[in-house]
């Protein structure tokens, strides 16, 4: 059987972070079960967040108004990327699995984070019109989010002062990594380590352990086919309409994104399936 591969991007600026134990504790992990482990250590790389002219090499195709996502596709297929882009394209395109490891900042990712997304995931490597979401570029990877938070949980609920934690979840999850096809594995929160006790930090990475054991094997989260909208310009990309009368009896929206103005699926966002989902087929 051939070797997987996972790839860690870890965003934080301490490596005596708990991030850092986290992560420290997934390399340990996965390399002790024979993953071949990468790492893309952004603040150690001092990777670069904003998109600009500069992550193209050579002359652009309409100078005169720059677009990044245009020029970018362009550089991709004729290999004028910068380097540091490509050396980040060339991991994901080795890896397995892709654990994207952060605190959470200001309900999402930090921004050299968002920066790696913006500039790595580029059109035509990661996501076409034709290719998205489970028809997406990258449908036969996993990819998960592992993250702390400076809130309790109870703060995330949905009658919690911050709201419900799968409204937070749902850009970064959906709009993004199963955007680009990948099969997302449920999330892994770290809930306020900062102001717990050290045996509750312990604790916590311990649980982190233990899951990381059987990791490859766990189901992904549930979204909606790509097949029951209208994938087109002329149809608007919209829920065809048998689909939401299908629905129309149902106590629940089909996920956190598609409501379809009922009350949202428990935990959609952040547990798998009990049983094979449908997807509203």
């Amino acid at each position: 059987m051939a070797t997987k591969t996972v790839l860690i991007v870890l965003a934080h600026q301490s490596p005596g972070s708990f991030n850092a134990a986290v992560c420290d504790v997934a390399v340990q992990e996965l390399r002790l079960q024979g993953f071949r482990v990468l790492l893309s250590d952004l603040y150690a790389m001092k990777f670069r967040a904003d998109a600009t002219r500069d992550d193209i090499i050579g002359e652009l195709k309409k100078p005169e108004l720059f677009q990044y996502g245009d020029e970018t596709m362009s550089a991709w297929k004729e290999d004028r990327l910068s380097n540091d882009i490509v050396a980040e394209q060339r991991k994901v395109e080795e890896a397995d699995l892709i654990i994207f490891q952060f605190p959470l900042y200001w309900f999402s990712v930090p921004a050299i984070l968002k920066g790696w997304f913006d500039r790595v995931f580029t059109q035509g490597f990661a996501f076409s019109l034709e290719n998205m979401y489970d028809n997406g570029v990258f449908k036969d990877k996993k990819a998960m989010l592992s993250f702390t938070t400076g809130a309790i949980q109870t703060m995330f609920q949905p009658d919690g002062i911050n709201g419900d934690i799968n409204v937070t979840l749902w850009p970064i999850q959906n709009g993004t990594l199963h955007f680009c096809g990948f099969q997302v594995l449920a999330p892994q929160i770290f809930w306020c380590p900062a102001h717990s006790e050290p045996a509750a930090r312990t604790a916590m990475l311990d649980g982190w352990r233990a899951r990381l054991k059987g990791l490859m094997a766990e189901k992904p989260l549930a979204f909606a086919h790509a097949d029951l909208f209208h994938l087109s310009f002329q149809g608007g990309f919209l829920m065809r309409p048998e689909v939401k009368r299908r629905h129309e009896a149902e106590p629940f929206g089909l996920t956190t994104g598609h409501h379809l103005g009922k009350p949202l699926p428990p935990d959609n966002q952040l547990k798998a399936p009990s049983r094979e989902a449908d997807g509203g087929k």
